[in-house]
């Protein structure tokens, strides 16, 4: 069973290592990592928008949500539409087969409509990885060019999901 729960300032570490794992599984494959990033995304742990999936005592995953829209990323009239935010989503690679950055995107779906939010938006700079949200129900929505490259953003609208049928449970419950 999986849990997703607000991260703490202890989870630093272990975020740390996670991140480096997934940093590791990139450069393996050719890929940019976070690797100069490690120490800033781990320490987002403490900031109180980060949530961690775990089994048992271990993390797994992570993502930093918020309820604000990047200004840069969403028109006006987007960003009053209640929704919530994903950034920084990094899988521990040694749990792939358990597609764990499906089950963190599923459950920011059903946090949203629980909260009374209608999407869950979220954007990114590779074109894998947005075919990667497509397939977990995310729609594109729009593309823009930024000095960090080519950003693709998109939402999925907010609904309750079965969690505890998907292996997954929040703590605290809400």
């Amino acid at each position: 069973m999986f849990t997703m729960r607000p991260a703490t300032e202890a989870d630093i570490p272990a975020v740390a290592e996670m991140v480096a794992a997934r940093c590791d599984w990139m450069e393996g494959r050719g890929l940019e990592s976070w690797r100069e990033n490690i120490d800033d995304l781990a320490g987002q742990a403490a900031a109180g928008f980060m949530w961690v999936l775990t089994v048992g005592e271990r993390i797994v995953g992570c993502t930093t949500v918020t309820t604000q829209a990047p200004p840069k990323d969403w028109t006006a009239r987007e960003a009053e539409e209640p929704s919530l935010y994903l950034f920084t989503t990094v899988t521990d690679p040694a749990y792939r087969e358990h597609r764990p950055g499906t089950l963190i995107a599923w459950w920011a779906v059903d946090q949203a409509a629980r909260q009374g939010r209608r999407w869950v938006r979220r954007g990114c700079y590779f074109p894998k990885l947005a075919e990667y949200y497509e397939a977990q129900g995310y729609t594109l929505v729009k593309e823009q060019e930024r000095s960090a490259g080519h950003l693709y953003l998109l939402a999925r609208r907010a609904e309750r999901l079965d969690l505890d049928g998907l292996g997954l449970t929040t703590w605290p419950s809400v």
